[in-house]
């Protein structure tokens, strides 16, 4: 990979860094956010909402836009319009101001990311691919897993601003070096926008994201979520139903015929919601059943993040060396094992013991997600990158919605099993709750086990 390249494949995973640690870092600063605006600690949900909503609407969006106007220019302005909206949000006076900013940043993070992955993924050479995606991928995987104990610090000992000010060094330093690295190039008159294609599925996945944050909160709205739920699953028939038929269509699914996408967006999807929803329930498990304080559970999950990051340099070598197909499989099966032993985790094991599952746990999620997001491009021909960047995107956002509800429902579920009646402290719900993530994730590991072996060879240097 060229130096050009690989300045803008870190540049990307910067912005891909920033916009993954917005989506979660509100949660643990709620409190002191909620005093300074005079309401509820749940009231500030709703700005966690607005910008993953918006966030997940757009994404579909983003393809034909960088097409229609030039990918460098739509880079930089959705560096731009991010770096504002945070300022914006910092400086928010009450909820309804911070949400309103939070929904300009959703559109800047909709574009920045998808449109930024493309800069790198077009013209790129097959063998580079993997040492690209493996660049492009550790954000997602470190963002969800410090962004608890980096909001808690920030609001602690800066103030909950901080949250939102600290992206606007980020994000001008971003504007700076992308003026440097992202090659220039004028926009090419695409087809005609497929408004139909655009209405259908933008709602449809509004409403299945906004379905998922429903059951993974506390409050019971059956009815609500129900009905919205069944508003996802019709609209999102009639979108494949008129994107399979569109000439021109916003998303192409035709590109699902082909395995090596297929998989990385049907069982890779299933392992990533489960993935998802792990950094989720330790946090719960170690405070209220366990009884840690929030420094303790915070500072033991950060373990997740050190088997992610030391595990990152050697995933490269092992795709080239042993192929996808064994990765994939060790790596979900691996990932259903750390799932197994965090619900057999109890408040009286060595703290030695627990951080070496969590490790664990760690290890498995960096291989896997670098595994899969890297085959997802393994047999698309130059012309379809675009396509096939686009509904990546869109579909890894709706998996990685899904994740924190599947993890609240499975948590809801083992509660009612167990019988605890709803105690925080009970550990059963959690064991539960863990071991039917885990069985979940079998059947990814049951569809890697399936693929051919020589899946992915033509990203792999010829021996």
């Amino acid at each position: 990979m060229d130096r050009r390249r690989r300045a803008t494949a870190l540049l990307v995973a910067g912005t891909f860094f920033m916009e993954n640690l917005d989506g979660t870092i509100i949660a643990t600063a709620a409190p002191a956010m909620a005093r300074a605006f005079g309401v509820q600690s749940s009231d500030i949900g709703i700005a966690i909402t607005a910008y993953l909503l918006t966030m997940a609407a757009l994404i579909p969006l983003s393809g034909w836009i960088a097409h229609r106007f030039g990918v460098r220019r739509v880079f930089l302005t959705a560096i731009t319009v991010f770096t504002v909206a945070s300022a914006l949000c910092a400086a928010a006076p009450t909820l309804p101001m911070l949400v309103a900013a939070r929904v300009l940043q959703g559109v800047g993070a909709a574009m920045m990311v998808p449109v930024g992955r493309l800069a790198v993924l077009t013209g790129i050479d097959r063998s580079e691919v993997i040492r690209a995606i493996a660049l492009l991928t550790w954000p997602a995987l470190v963002a969800p897993v410090i962004a608890p104990a980096l909001g808690g610090f920030f609001a602690t000992y800066l103030g909950w601003e901080w949250i939102f000010l600290v992206n606007v060094p980020l994000g001008a330093v971003a504007f700076v070096v992308a003026l440097r690295v992202v090659p220039t190039g004028d926009g090419v008159r695409p087809a005609g926008l497929d408004w139909w294609g655009l209405v259908l599925t933008c709602t449809a996945v509004a409403a299945l994201v906004t379905t998922a944050d429903l059951l993974a909160a506390e409050a019971d709205r059956r009815g609500l979520t129900a009905a919205l739920g069944a508003a996802g699953v019709v609209l999102l028939v009639l979108a494949v139903r008129h994107l399979l038929r569109a000439p021109h269509p916003l998303l192409d699914l035709t590109l699902l015929r082909i395995r090596t996408f297929r998989v990385p967006h049907g069982s890779g999807g299933l392992y990533r919601l489960t993935i998802s929803a792990v950094p989720f329930l330790l946090p719960l498990m170690f405070q209220d059943a366990f009884g840690w304080s929030a420094v303790q559970a915070g500072s033991m999950v950060l373990f997740v993040f050190l088997g992610n990051v030391a595990i990152k340099p050697a995933t490269t070598w092992m795709l080239r060396t042993f192929g996808f197909r064994r990765v994939l499989v060790a790596a979900t099966s691996g990932a259903a094992l750390s799932m197994v032993l965090a619900g057999s985790l109890t408040a009286g094991m060595p703290l030695w013991l627990v951080a070496a599952a969590l490790t664990f746990g760690g290890v498995a999620r960096s291989i896997g997600f670098t595994a899969y997001a890297t085959i997802t491009f393994a047999d698309i021909d130059a012309p379809r990158v675009s396509q096939a960047n686009t509904l990546s995107a869109t579909i890894q956002q709706i998996a990685a919605g899904f994740g924190v509800a599947v993890g609240a429902v499975a948590l809801r579920l083992g509660d009612a099993v167990t019988g605890t009646g709803g105690d925080p402290a009970a550990v059963g719900p959690y064991r539960f709750a863990f071991f039917v993530l885990a069985a979940l994730t079998v059947i990814a590991v049951v569809d890697a086990v399936r693929l051919d072996p020589a899946a992915g060879s033509s990203l792999r240097p010829v021996r």
